[in-house]
This record gives structure tokens, sequence and C-alpha cells, in this order.
């Protein structure tokens, strides 16, 4: 199938809009952070797990709310929510504080996930480009690498300059600001079509829109591709951040810039290894359509893609157990290559069965399938890697989800 959207106004705020809430300038060393506070990797599994949780409890509700009341204000909410945390984080020292923290932020994330993906299918809906879900998401999604990328490089910086992990919480807040103006400027065709603000009409689509969403979710085909999306994901939120100590212990075990501190050091591998992941998904995401094609059916894809990310994270721990830390780090990369090849054929899987006025709603359910997984495997990563170390949480959470996949892969169906 050839692309024949536009790439109009629209696309380009899109595009910016994934590029500026992917300046998420604390991701590359997060866990790093936390570890230099003092935590355990398991309570930093159970930070991930709080936040994980409480998307989930918070996502449908507030998918619920961005269809019946207008999604624009929705994604609003969720900038300023983030910017809070940031703040937060920013000026924490201890795990208490920290919770408070990663709460914030995963109000944020509940406001935001399923939410601004629908603004993009009822786009493409109203501009009669239903048919080119993979390609444009692709490209979009190609934008938001590439803001990682970016991210990567200035963490890097700001890191080597201050070195000092907790001021990439507060020039994080700079692009979302941003990205905060930005929402403000969408059309508002793309708040979907409930958006009365009286309270007697506001509880009747409230009704009505999760009416609508249950009757979907019965239909075994929409089951099927939200859970083979969700799975893989959700072992992805799990596993992206253990990449960071990998790469530290890998830095400090090379004989070069032995004049810079240990921190610097780590931070300059750390900032390039991301920097290379990223522009790779970037470059990746934007090919999902074209890859995709190769198959008769899109769960075909999806599958093979699993196992392939699967067996990577099995791998890289395998070989970070045994020592040889830059096999571990490649291999650690397909994790994140094959997460974003699979997302745009995933998520368009899941537009393509659904009512499009209910879209936020079920990808926010899509979304809080992923959190689920992520958030049971966090706490068990983080139990083993305390036990028995990184390599061996990655072969085990790996291996079993490998030998599950019969239970979770996608139907024959497109």
């Amino acid at each position: 199938m050839s692309v024949t959207f536009q790439k109009d106004k629209q696309y380009y705020k899109f595009c910016a809009y994934g590029f500026f809430k992917n300046l998420r300038f604390f991701e590359p060393f997060l866990l790093l952070f936390f570890l230099s506070k003092g935590l355990s990797f398991l309570e930093i599994g159970t930070l991930y797990a709080i936040q994980e949780i409480t998307i989930n409890i918070f996502e449908i509700p507030t998918g619920v709310l961005a269809d019946s009341m207008g999604r624009r204000r929705t994604m609003i909410s969720a900038f300023v929510f983030y910017i809070i945390s940031f703040l937060v984080f920013y000026f924490s020292t201890s795990y208490l504080m920290f919770v408070v923290a990663i709460l914030f932020y995963a109000y944020g994330d509940a406001f935001r996930t399923g939410t601004h993906k629908a603004m993009i299918f009822e786009y493409l809906k109203i501009m009669g480009w239903h048919n080119q879900k993979v390609h444009y998401y692709g490209h979009t999604r190609s934008w938001s690498q590439m803001g990682s990328a970016v991210s990567a490089a200035l963490a890097a910086i700001i890191v080597f300059i201050t070195r000092d992990y907790q001021m990439v919480f507060l020039f994080s807040v700079i692009p979302y600001l941003i990205d905060l103006i930005l929402m403000t400027t969408y059309p508002k065709m793309l708040d979907g079509q409930r958006r009365a603000l009286k309270a007697g009409d506001v509880a009747a689509n409230f009704r009505h829109t999760i009416s609508d969403f249950l009757a979907s979710i019965r239909r075994k085909a929409v089951l099927q591709a939200i859970l083979t999306q969700a799975v893989y994901t959700g072992y992805y939120k799990a596993v992206r951040d253990y990449v960071q100590p990998v790469i530290k212990t890998f830095a400090l075990s090379l004989p070069v810039l032995l004049w810079l501190d240990d921190k610097q050091r780590a931070s300059i591998m750390v900032g390039v290894v991301f920097t290379v992941i990223y522009f790779l998904t970037s470059f990746t995401a934007r090919r999902a359509g074209r890859f995709a094609e190769r198959f008769q059916t899109l769960s075909r894809p999806l599958n093979i893609t699993m196992l392939v990310g699967l067996v990577a994270g099995f791998v890289s721990g395998l070989l970070y157990h045994w020592g040889w830390l830059a096999g571990a780090v490649v291999f650690y990369m397909a994790i994140y290559l094959v997460e974003n090849l699979r997302k745009p054929i995933g998520i368009s899987i899941v537009a393509e069965r659904l009512d499009k006025d209910i879209l936020a709603t079920a990808l926010s359910a899509e979304s809080q399938a992923e959190t689920l997984f992520a958030a049971l495997l966090a706490p068990v990563i983080g139990f083993v890697a305390d036990q028995w170390g990184i390599g061996v949480a990655l072969m085990v959470v790996s291996a079993g989800l490998v030998m599950l996949m019969p239970l979770f892969s996608a139907g024959k169906g497109r």
C-alpha cells in the first residue's frame, strides 16, 4: 500500500507533540538516579509498580473523561501533572517523596495515554486516511523516538556539566511547557463527538461510552489485539531502565577518559548508547508500515517480533551474567527496536476493530493492560536482581514470557 496522506499543518503538530513529549531528560538516568539515592532494586521495582498500578486505576476513567468532555482538555491536564511530578522529583530526597513524585507522573500518564492516539485516528477518519494508520502513526512515532535520541544526548551533557542527576528533572519542565501550549492549538474537531459540559449530559455520556466499550471488548478479536500488544509493551516498560547500570558498568570497565570521575564517564557512555538506540528506534518506527505489508495479516508480524524481543532480552541477560557487557548492551538494544517496530502495528489493529467514538477509552484500556503487566513484572525483576543480579533477572522474566507466549499470541485474524 502506497502512502497517500498529506504532511499538512496538523501532521507537523502531531510530530512536534511527540518530539517534545519525549524530551524526558531524566529517562536515560532514572534508575541510576534512584540507585544514587540509596534505593535497592526491589524498592525501585515497587516505585515502578506503584506508577503502573496508579495508571491502571485511573486509565479507563480518564479515557472516558477524554471521550466525554474533550480530549484537548484532558491532554492539558496531563502536562500539568507531569510538570508537578518533575518539580517534586527535583526536590525529593526520600523514598516517600519519590512515591509522591511517581504518583503525579502516573496521573499524567493516565490522562495522556490513549487520548492522543485517539486524536490522531480521529483526524485520519475525518481526512479519509483511515487506511493509513500504520504508516501515519509510524511516522509520528518516529519523531517521538527522534526526540528521545536528542533527549539522551542533551541529558548526558546536563549530567556531565552539573554532575547531578536531579538537574535532568528541572530541565524536563521546559519541553513539557511547550507541549502544554501546543495542545491549545489543536483543532476542536479532534475533541470527539461527546463534549457536553452540563452535569447531566456528562453523566449520560459516561454511561453511553462505558456501555459501548464493554460491548466492544466482549469480542474475541478485540481482546486478542489488546492482549498481544500489551504483554510485550508491559515487558518493555518493566525492563527498559535496567540497561542503565549495564551501560555504567561497561563504561567504567573501559580504560578511557580516566581523568573524569565515574559519574561523568558513565554519563558520556549512557548518552551515546541511548542516542544511538533512539535514532535506530526512530528509523524502525517510520518503517513499521512497510514491514507490516510483507505479511498477509498484521497478527503474524506481532507474534514474530514478540518472540524476537523476548529472546533478545534473555540473551542480553545471559551475556551480562557472563560479563560480556558489550554484547549485553547490543542485545538490549533489540528490545527497544522491537517495541517501536510492533507498536504502530499493534495500536493500528486495536483501532481498526473499535468504534472511533470510544477510541480514547479503548486505547486507554489497551494501555491499562500494558501497565498491569509492567506492574506485575517490575517487583519480580527488582527482587531477583537484588538476590542474583540483573542478568539473571532478565533471563528469568524473558524465559517465562517465552514459555507463556501461546496464551497471549495474536489470533489469525487481521
